[in-house]
């Protein structure tokens, strides 16, 4: 009796149809829908203390002033190797008016060193298999599904969130828009 209203609850989820399919995918797909907050809806800003990959601890409370974008990622993500290139290029570009940070939710520092040597990524990331950015994250709002980026205003405030690939046009659009901000 059990048996017939729990799997009537799996067809309905999501993710358990996602792990019921057997495609190997191991995350949960975005959307590439985009949310933009005004500043009159972005609420507090983001308090994050975290260690990158190379050991630097780094403060939310340190990005004041400057926008700052949160991509969270893993090396096997195959969205997130298709976004990879033009995050770079965007950090390039914006290099003196916005920080980019990864979120690594998944790798140890070799494989995710790696990934950032393949595709060329100069920007840091945070270690974060413990999932505690993430975790941390949702007190502001969810990342709900890898590749997820976020886009932070000079007060360190949620400004944009993109689910899934991050098209470049639209992120160079949010970004631009933050930076043009005034505080």
């Amino acid at each position: 009796a059990l048996a017939l209203p729990l799997a009537a609850c799996s067809v309905e989820d999501p993710l358990a149809r996602q792990a019921n399919a057997g495609d190997n995918k191991n995350y949960i797909a975005g959307d590439g829908s985009v949310t933009e907050y005004g500043p009159d809806r972005r609420g507090e800003p983001v308090k994050l203390s975290a260690r990158l990959f190379v050991g630097t601890a780094v403060d939310s409370a340190d990005w004041a002033g400057k926008v700052a974008v949160l991509n969270f990622w893993y090396a096997a993500c195959a969205p997130c190797r298709l976004e990879a290139p033009h995050l770079q290029e965007l950090s390039r570009e914006y290099q003196d008016q916005a920080q980019f940070y990864g979120v690594n939710i998944r790798d140890e520092a070799g494989t995710a060193g790696a990934f950032e040597r393949n595709f060329g990524i100069t920007y840091p990331s945070f270690k974060d298999k413990d999932g505690s950015i993430l975790l941390a994250m949702t007190s502001y709002v969810p990342p709900q599904a890898v590749p997820t980026t976020l886009v932070l205003d000079k007060q360190a405030r949620v400004a944009a969130r993109i689910l899934g690939v991050a098209d470049k046009g639209t992120l160079k659009a949010l970004i631009k828009d933050t930076v043009a901000e005034q505080p």
